[in-house]
């Protein structure tokens, strides 16, 4: 029996040394890592020997005839990488639009953590969301459409004054959200299974489906769209107005008065909140800073009338 050459053994010893450093070094240069993408190419190269296995039995009758050839035996290698490729590349684009029911294993966006927050154009232009993130309140991820950041783009280059300053706040508000410690925010692109044509408001609710999460908007009508499709959906004017403060008769509070009142005696000022405050024998203080008492209160459709 013939003996192997004596550098059979070393080239077994560094392949052996050099396949698992090769892997700590991979692993050390990539800093972030994607449970989808990992899952995708595992998968995929799984289905990919699988495949070249079955096409390797299948072809082996005709393959017989071609013994001879010299390329015959580097024909399962060649098959191999080529379907090991195509298999990849499929889980890789299709790994966002269906779930891979496998054991602790999720082919969709959302992996990890709490239910997540996608944002639309109106909830990032008002601005409060991001006050309301540095409170700590927000404890999941903000995931924000690739559509919605585009129409912010292309309104900050806007010529149209209003819109670029409209464009340009949301942007601003958005490094602010990125900047803030606490605050993971991604921005996505939208599900590959909608149709071309589709309504921002339709691509943000069907992100929130698949990703298991809730929109945050400004919006009712893109909060009446969440509920018929059976998306939760949070609007920031509902939260502030929640949050107002409640006033009963006695309360003392500081009011600057801005402008005449209905009633020739009455001055009108504002809370902080946009609570308009009717204040009696008012008049006279225009400009001015009062300290009043509240002595009713209103709720009206237009808001809160103290």
């Amino acid at each position: 029996m013939r003996s192997a050459p004596d550098w059979v053994p070393w080239v077994v010893l560094i392949t052996m040394i050099g396949i698992p450093l090769s892997a700590i070094l991979i692993d050390l240069f990539i800093k972030k890592k994607d449970l989808t993408v990992i899952t995708s190419v595992y998968f995929g190269l799984l289905i990919g020997v699988f495949l070249t296995y079955v096409a390797v039995l299948a072809l082996s009758p005709l393959l017989a005839s071609f013994a001879t050839s010299p390329i015959l035996p580097w024909t399962p290698l060649i098959l191999g990488m080529l379907l090991c490729y195509v298999s990849t590349s499929v889980l890789m684009q299709t790994r966002n639009d269906f779930r891979f029911i496998i054991p602790y294993v999720e082919f969709a966006r959302d992996v990890r953590g709490l239910r997540p927050n996608v944002l639309d154009a109106s909830a990032i232009v008002d601005g409060r969301i991001a006050e309301l993130a540095d409170t700590g309140l927000f404890q999941s991820r903000f995931v924000v459409p690739g559509s919605v950041m585009e129409d912010l783009q292309q309104d900050s280059d806007a010529v149209e004054k209003p819109k670029r300053m409209r464009g340009r706040r949301g942007l601003d508000v958005l490094t602010r959200l990125r900047n803030t410690p606490t605050i993971d925010v991604e921005i996505l692109s939208s599900p590959g299974s909608l149709a071309q044509g589709t309504s921002v408001e339709s691509e943000i609710v069907e992100l929130a489906r698949n990703l298991g999460g809730r929109v945050i908007t400004n919006e009712p009508t893109l909060v009446k769209i969440a509920g018929v499709r059976g998306v939760p959906a949070l609007n920031v004017n509902d939260i502030a107005v929640a949050l107002r403060p409640s006033y009963v008769p006695g309360d003392m509070m500081d009011v600057k008065i801005v402008k005449q009142g209905e009633e020739p005696s009455q001055g009108v000022g504002f809370l902080d909140d946009g609570t308009m405050v009717v204040v009696e024998h008012g008049r006279e203080m225009i400009g001015r800073s009062a300290t009043v008492s509240v002595t009713s209160t209103l709720q009206t459709s237009a808001g809160r009338l103290v």
